[in-house]
């Protein structure tokens, strides 16, 4: 079954601040094996991201290839979500429906002060 993924577009007034280190995504808890991109064998990172718009505030954890991960990038740093798209997700686990919103990004980019005004 394909899954639906959503554009995401960000306001130009949109901060987004990096809340954690990246961490690497583990595919199969019990072998350890990493999270790879499909396409280009990658490995996928998390990071935990502080997105503030119009008034609001939202943490969304976004899912980076290892390509993707700009160089000096840790928390607190201002970051840019490059190509975002969201991906919603559902599943019935021990007869209880969960569900959410993926986040997946091409790349973060760091945000000078000068460039966020």
């Amino acid at each position: 079954m394909a899954m639906t993924r959503i554009r995401v577009a960000l306001l130009p007034s949109a901060v987004c601040i990096a809340g954690t280190d990246p961490v690497l995504k583990i595919k199969d808890q019990q072998t350890g094996e990493v999270a790879t991109d499909r396409e280009t064998g990658a490995s996928l990172y998390t990071v935990t991201v502080m997105l503030m718009e119009e008034g609001r505030a939202e943490v969304l954890k976004i899912t980076v290839p290892e390509t993707g991960l700009a160089a000096g990038l840790k928390p607190g740093a201002m970051v840019r979500p490059v190509e975002l798209f969201a991906t919603p997700w559902a599943r019935i686990f021990n007869g209880q429906l969960s569900d959410g919103v993926a986040y997946r990004a091409a790349r973060l980019e760091l945000v000078t002060v000068e460039a966020a005004q």
